[in-house]
C-alpha cells in the first residue's frame, strides 16, 4: 500500500514537472532567447557613386550613373552579437578601393559630353569601421525561432560608420598618381574662396542595406547583402564645385607644385568653354559608395538546443 502511494505521488510529481517544462518551453519559443555571438568574413565588389564617370544625360546621385568597369573588391571581418534571433548588433571593418573616370563615359551628344571632356579621374583606397543593427523580420513568423537549421532569413541593416580615404589622380604629363587634396584644385584654403575648406580625410557615413542569410547548419551561415553608404563629404573624388583661375596656384604654391596643380585641376584637351575658370567642375551632391558582400559566418554559442537551451525538459516518457 505504501509502495503504491509512493508511486502515485511520484507519478503526479513527474506529470506536474512535465507540464511546467512544457509551459516554459512554449514561453521560451516566443520570448527571449539565449544570446549568441557570430564572427565572419566578407568579400565582394564595391563601386563609387559621385561626380566622375556616369552614363548618358545629366549626372545623378544613385545607381543610374553606376560604372561597372570601375568595380573593385572589398574585404572585411565582422563580429555580431545577437541578444535575440530577430535582432543583432554588428561591428565590422572593411578595406577596399574606389575609382571613377570620365574617360569611360559613352558620349551620345547630350549633357554627358561636358563630363566626358572634363577628363578627370581618381582612385582612393579606403578603410572603414561600421556599427550596424541587423533586423530579421521573418523570425516572428517562425514556429521555432531557435532552430536555424537550413533556414533562409532576409534582413535589413542600418547604422553609422567612419571611413578614411585619400583621392589620387593620374598626372597627364608623367602618368604617375599624385595625392589630390594637398593641391587645393578648387581653391580650398585660399583666401579667395573662404567657404571652400580643405577636406578632412576621415569622415562619417550612414550605411543601410538589405541581405539574406542561409544557415548551412546550426553554426555556419552564408549570406548575401548590399550596403549603400551615404557620406557627408563631396571630396572622395576631389571634384565638387567650380574651376578657378590657375594663376592662384602660383600665388600659394611653389612653381613645381603650382604647375602640377594646374595640370590636375583642368585636364580638358579640346579647349572647351565648359572648363574655363568659374565654370562648373562638379556638383555639390554628397558622394556615396556601396558594396555587394558575400558573407560567411560562424556562431559561437547561444540560440537553439545544440547550444544547451536551459528550458529543455530533461524528462522522457
Amino acid at each position: 500500500m505504501k509502495q503504491h502511494l509512493r508511486f502515485s505521488v511520484g507519478k503526479r510529481w513527474v506529470l506536474s514537472l512535465a507540464v511546467i517544462c512544457g509551459s516554459l518551453s512554449a514561453f521560451s519559443q516566443y520570448g527571449e532567447k539565449s544570446s549568441s555571438w557570430e564572427i565572419g568574413a566578407t568579400i565582394g565588389p564595391s563601386n563609387f557613386l559621385g561626380d566622375l564617370g556616369g552614363n548618358a544625360g545629366k549626372g545623378t546621385r544613385f545607381i543610374k550613373d553606376n560604372n561597372f568597369p570601375m568595380t573593385n573588391l572589398t574585404f572585411g571581418l565582422y563580429v555580431t552579437y545577437q541578444p535575440t534571433e530577430w535582432l543583432g548588433f554588428r561591428l565590422a571593418g572593411n578595406i577596399g578601393k574606389l575609382e571613377g573616370d570620365d574617360a569611360i563615359i559613352k558620349g551620345k551628344g547630350g549633357y554627358e559630353e561636358a563630363r566626358k571632356s572634363r577628363n578627370q579621374d581618381f582612385r582612393s583606397r579606403f578603410t572603414e569601421g561600421l556599427l550596424l543593427a541587423e533586423i530579421y523580420p521573418t523570425v516572428f513568423f517562425e514556429y521555432d525561432q531557435s532552430d536555424v537549421w537550413h533556414k533562409l532569413r532576409p534582413y535589413g541593416v542600418i547604422g553609422v560608420g567612419m571611413f578614411k580615404f585619400n583621392p589620387q589622380g593620374k598626372d597627364p604629363l608623367t602618368g604617375n598618381y599624385v595625392d589630390l587634396i594637398p593641391l587645393s584644385l578648387e581653391g580650398q584654403g585660399f583666401a579667395e574662396y573662404p567657404d571652400r575648406k580643405v577636406a578632412k580625410l576621415t569622415q562619417m557615413n550612414i550605411p543601410m542595406g538589405v541581405g539574406v542569410k542561409y544557415f548551412l547548419n546550426e553554426k555556419v551561415s552564408l549570406g548575401l547583402e548590399v550596403i549603400h553608404r551615404q557620406t557627408n563629404t563631396d571630396d572622395i573624388d576631389a571634384v565638387s564645385t567650380t574651376y578657378i583661375d590657375p594663376a592662384l596656384f602660383y600665388k600659394y604654391f611653389s612653381v613645381p607644385k603650382a604647375q602640377l596643380a594646374a595640370r590636375m585641376a583642368n585636364k580638358n584637351t579640346d579647349g572647351s568653354i565648359y572648363h574655363a575658370p568659374g565654370r562648373k567642375r562638379g556638383n555639390t551632391n554628397k558622394d556615396a559608395y556601396y558594396t555587394f558582400g558575400i558573407k560567411i559566418g560562424v556562431r559561437l554559442g547561444g540560440g537553439g538546443d545544440s547550444y544547451g537551451n536551459s528550458t529543455r525538459c530533461p524528462i522522457r516518457f
